[in-house]
């Protein structure tokens, strides 16, 4: 398997850890009668920080899908993962720790080094869309 699917298959397996992990916390709350499961917002609001970045760390892993997860799938679908394979693990490595930064802290460094780790996606992303079109049919 090609670095780009690998990476691909990795970050949907890494958006749905973190799915699973909301969900088996959000489903401990009901069951010990913390909140009752109508009172729980999609955005986890009224639970714990925590809950409230993890819900924000998925959905950010969801929002970035379709651009960096469909930029790998474009490349492999047109036989050119040559442009996203040197790149596609570093892509992997700065969208866990963006999540792992958000889960961890809201201090200003945190933020600041989950926007850097953002950027570098962000970069990676202008670089493959520029080099997929410039390759031509």
């Amino acid at each position: 398997m090609s670095a780009t699917a690998t990476s691909l298959l990795l970050f949907i397996g890494w958006t749905l850890a973190l799915l699973v992990l909301m969900e088996v916390v959000r489903s401990w709350v009901v069951v010990s009668g913390q909140v009752p499961a109508n009172r729980i917002a999609p955005d986890n609001s009224g639970l714990s920080p925590f809950m409230q970045r993890l819900a924000r760390a998925h959905l950010n892993c969801i929002e970035g899908l379709p651009v960096f997860g469909g930029l790998m799938l474009v490349a492999l679908v047109i036989g050119k993962s040559a442009i996203t394979d040197p790149l596609a693990y570093w892509l992997l490595v700065a969208r866990v720790a963006q999540s792992s930064i958000h889960l961890a802290s809201t201090s200003p460094l945190a933020v600041t080094a989950r926007f850097t780790v953002f950027a570098v996606q962000l970069g990676i992303a202008v670089y493959w869309t520029w080099r997929l079109i410039a390759s031509g049919p």
